[in-house]
């Protein structure tokens, strides 16, 4: 189950207690869910019975329990618990963090041609070039032209470049990446997942800047992954399914990567 598939369970799930009188509100267009935040339950987020609580005439908790017990159950889903006041916060079933890698693998770029590329001040691209200055209208900050991690466009640039080089270095080793066994990087795929989903955020609002902060946050979880999962074999390590499976994931990053940085009209670099 995809952010967006979780979306539409969610909206259905909503549909059946208003046609069941369980709710007494209009049911919304959307639902929106979210990454959990650091320190929060599952993987997933959603507000929905925040909203709906002042017209369904309960309180958003009472809500959220009505929707709970629609999910509970639904396959992909392997928990939903109800946090704060009122979140339903969603954790994912295994399988759907390989669907995640299989699908980002297969469909290639993800760009959405109704959100257009920022047009920089020409003073700032002769000043900074093309791809600092666009990344100025985003996110600006003091190390734009720094190649160093304190510089989130380097930062993001890196970590795409680092996703291209690992499948050079493992066609010289003798592998291809193949998504064989589930790999431990929960944080990583998953933002890989809600790359559609913010990228949606993005045109809904007229946003950019929310997609590069997702980039931002897709490169760091990257290379921490990279570090603590070694994507190439060791010494004379032979190529394991672990290896091949974690190189997908690589691909997979990169091809995130690649799409954001492309819908935002800068350039993502092979070689930095």
């Amino acid at each position: 189950m995809t952010p967006a598939e979780l979306s539409r369970t969610v909206l259905r799930a909503v549909r059946r207690a208003v046609e069941e009188d369980a709710l007494t509100a209009p049911v919304p267009e959307r639902a929106a869910v979210e990454r959990t935040r650091p320190g929060g339950t599952g993987d997933w987020a959603s507000n929905i019975a925040l909203r709906l609580a002042k017209q369904a005439g309960k309180t958003p908790y009472e809500v959220a329990e009505v929707l709970k017990e629609r999910l509970a159950g639904t396959p992909g889903i392997a928990a939903v618990d109800i946090t704060g006041p009122g979140f339903l916060s969603f954790t994912l079933a295994g399988e759907v963090q390989d669907q995640v890698v299989r699908e980002l693998l297969e469909q290639g770029l993800v760009r959405d041609p109704r959100l257009p590329a920022p047009e920089p001040e020409a003073a700032d691209v002769l000043r900074l070039g093309r791809d600092a200055a666009v990344w100025a209208t985003l996110l600006p900050g003091p190390d734009l032209l720094a190649q160093h991690e304190r510089n989130p466009l380097f930062r993001v640039r890196y970590a795409y470049s680092r996703t291209r080089a690992l499948p050079r270095n493992a066609s010289d080793l003798g592998f291809r990446g193949s998504y064989e066994i589930p790999t431990d990087a929960p944080e990583l795929i998953g933002l890989l997942g809600g790359y559609a989903v913010e990228l949606d955020a993005a045109v809904r609002l007229g946003a950019p800047e929310r997609l590069a902060r997702h980039l931002v946050a897709v490169a760091d979880a990257f290379l921490r992954f990279q570090d603590t999962h070694p994507v190439l074999p060791l010494g004379d390590e032979k190529p394991s399914a672990a290896h091949r499976s974690r190189l997908a994931v690589a691909e997979a990053a990169g091809t995130v990567l690649a799409g954001g940085l492309s819908q935002l009209g800068v350039s993502a670099p092979d070689h930095l």
